[in-house]
């Protein structure tokens, strides 16, 4: 399922220009936004390594998953699907903030507000910061306003804007049909659940409980997440899945 062909999109929408999965790239947008330098993304050079997995700062707060689209996915994605309602819900008892995609090619951005609007990530969010007025006004909005504030935020927009043109490979055009797509992993901090949190699906996704000591690169929580993900992929695509994985932890000096 690529940005273009999202199902249930509100007609309302716009397109920005895709971005780059760098860490560089991702922590210096959430930092301009109004998220606290002392976190920062990292590249997550494999999920079964721990001499690789130890590189990382811990606690991870969140796991940004990008990966080529597919018809696996998109079958997967619809059958789960099926019988769920449309999410409605909002207001601070809500377990997470979840935002419906309705700007194209932007689901790198959505996958950045879910990690930092929930999650211990969001207690290093600045005071009256673009980011924090934006969660501020979006927890008591109903899915459909919500997405529409977001819509709505020229910070949000401006900054995408330069972090797209940023990065290490020529960036595409806001039409043009990205075949990648980004999926955030998070901890809730309310019910200490693990959550898929996608935009372009019928709402957010739990994927099962957490001790309070793990975090989202714990053996349970990769197990729950993304390696419960690929494993999916894998088997239905018969072959090797390509992906890319940043973890959003302490910076580093």
């Amino acid at each position: 399922m690529t940005d273009s062909q999202e199902v249930n999109r509100p007609v309302r929408s716009k397109y920005y220009v895709p971005l780059e999965n760098n860490p560089e790239v991702m922590s210096s947008l959430l930092h301009k936004l109004g998220l606290s330098p002392s976190l920062q993304f990292h590249d997550v050079y494999s999920i079964d390594d721990p001499d690789l997995l130890a590189f990382i700062p811990r606690p991870a707060h969140t796991l940004l998953l990008v990966f080529p689209t597919s018809a696996t996915h998109t079958k997967f994605c619809a059958e789960e699907d099926a019988s769920r309602e449309e999410y409605s819900g909002s207001g601070d008892l809500e377990p997470v903030i979840w935002y419906k995609q309705t700007i194209g090619n932007a689901c790198g951005l959505y996958g950045l507000l879910h990690g930092v609007s929930n999650g211990a990530a969001r207690n290093q969010i600045i005071p009256d910061s673009a980011l924090d007025k934006l969660i501020v006004k979006a927890t008591p909005l109903a899915p459909k306003e919500r997405a529409l504030a977001v819509e709505d935020s020229s910070e949000l927009e401006n900054a995408h804007a330069s972090a797209a043109a940023t990065g290490d490979t020529s960036a595409p055009e806001a039409s043009d049909d990205v075949d990648l797509h980004y999926v955030c992993f998070v901890k809730s901090e309310k019910d200490g659940h693990l959550w898929e949190m996608d935009g372009t699906r019928k709402g957010p996704l739990d994927r099962g409980a957490l001790d309070a000591d793990e975090d989202m690169l714990s053996a349970k929580a990769l197990d729950l997440g993304v390696r419960a993900f690929l494993r999916r992929e894998e088997k239905a695509g018969g072959g090797e899945l390509r992906f890319s994985l940043i973890a959003l932890a302490e910076a580093l000096d």
